[in-house]
């Protein structure tokens, strides 16, 4: 078996993580033990592309229970969990090339690895293993049977090849399912980033003013648990229905360079490119601390920062210091890469479980249901099913419609009496 992990010897370790995340996946394990005996993807190989954690690792095991070959590489350069990556293949057999720190060209050579083992579906966290398909791998990608995305940055690229007529094969958006994006990006995201920015630096949140970027469902969860500990949160927008939510929900609204004079905090999570840039670099708060949750290491102008700085050093483990040239020192935290695994451990398994139940089944309706070649939602009798194990799971219950209820509720003729 072929893979490429940092140290085999560390597989111990990542076994505990494996278990200790395991607890905490209760819909995931019933879907575990279902595959196990329905052995659904039974002659199907599927490579992932996704974050090397404890919470993945319990998604590949589910996957290769349900008679799956499955491959893993990492979908960010500094989200592996080296001693997760150790404890799939020692005890899994699972391949998996992923080291944290890794090079560009490691990152890309490990994508082409996956591929290597020409997968019947691709599972992604950003779309880089359908990218490289498209781009570099055309005849292959007119094999796959289909493929799943998990994050809200590779729907957008998906939806951008669909619409230009570029996707080859049909790909689930997991990330649009409510169980995922309500959940997973809001509370999740939520959580995490504070996780890491808080592990980084050691800073108090308590008294600050935090900026956040972007109002979606991650800059939500984010503004919240800001505000939770303690922080002024002001939010910058470039959609004005999200700006205006943002207000009602009673945080203050500004552009950016406005809002980077009074910054102690920034941290990115709109998916788009040189959100903190060279305009912002010119207003920044002296002492500054900028990070990034969204997928893509682009939010923050790092080419642009570097022309303006005359000094980097690291101070602490995923802290780099800039000194401009204007005198001010600002802190970028986990290199502008996503902060809540680069230097924390990603969302709560918890949250995961909910995701990563989204994956497994939508795994299994590709191969079961004959898909065009767009992208595709999960039906929501799927969604719903999610919920209610997870409900079910936590020991929680609801009411249900009784049989006047659903009467009324389906008619027309009753109304005001």
């Amino acid at each position: 078996m072929k893979y490429d992990i940092k140290d085999a010897n560390l597989a111990v370790q990542g076994m505990i993580k494996i278990e200790w995340a395991k607890k905490d996946m209760p819909v995931l394990s019933g879907i575990l033990a279902d595959f196990k005996k329905r052995k659904p993807f039974k002659n199907i190989t599927i490579g992932a592309c996704l974050h090397v954690t404890a919470e993945t690792a319990n998604l590949m095991i589910a996957l290769k229970e349900g008679g799956a070959k499955v491959g893993l590489c990492a979908s960010n350069p500094l989200s592996t969990q080296d001693d997760v990556a150790a404890a799939l293949v020692k005890n899994f057999n699972i391949p998996v090339f992923a080291k944290k720190g890794e090079s560009k060209k490691e990152y890309f050579s490990h994508l082409r690895a996956v591929l290597d083992m020409h997968p019947d579906i691709t599972m992604d966290d950003g779309a880089d293993l359908v990218g490289e398909l498209h781009s570099n791998r055309l005849s292959q990608a007119k094999k796959i049977l289909g493929g799943t995305e998990e994050t809200t940055t590779g729907v957008s690229r998906l939806k951008s090849m669909a619409k230009e007529g570029a996707l080859l094969f049909p790909v689930i958006a997991v990330n649009d399912s409510m169980t995922k994006h309500f959940f997973d990006n809001r509370y999740g995201t939520g959580q995490s980033t504070i996780d890491g920015i808080i592990r980084a630096t050691n800073k108090l949140l308590a008294g600050s003013v935090f900026v956040v970027a972007g109002y979606g469902w991650c800059g939500k969860g984010l503004a919240m648990r800001a505000r939770g500990m303690g922080a002024n949160v002001i939010v910058t927008e470039i959609d004005s229905v999200k700006a205006i939510e943002a207000l009602m929900d009673g945080f203050r609204v500004m552009p950016m360079t406005e809002a980077a004079k009074n910054a102690d905090f920034i941290c990115t999570v709109t998916g788009n490119v040189n959100v903190v840039g060279a305009d912002v670099f010119k207003t920044i708060k002296d002492g500054c601390v900028i990070s990034n949750s969204g997928h893509f290491d682009v939010e923050i102008d790092l080419v642009g920062l570097n022309k303006i700085s005359k000094n980097k050093k690291e101070l602490r483990n995923f802290v780099e210091a800039y000194t401009l040239k204007n005198g001010k020192t600002i802190f970028v935290l986990a290199g502008g890469r996503l902060v809540n695994l680069g230097s924390a451990e990603g969302h709560p398994a918890s949250v995961m479980d909910m995701s990563f139940a989204n994956q497994a089944l939508a795994a299994e309706y590709v191969i079961k249901n004959k898909l065009d070649n767009s992208v595709h939602v999960l039906p929501e009798a799927i969604d719903r099913k999610i919920a209610t194990l997870k409900l079910k799971s936590l020991g929680i219950k609801i009411d249900s419609l009784t049989k006047r209820q659903q009467e009324y509720m389906s008619g027309w003729k009753e109304g005001t009496l």
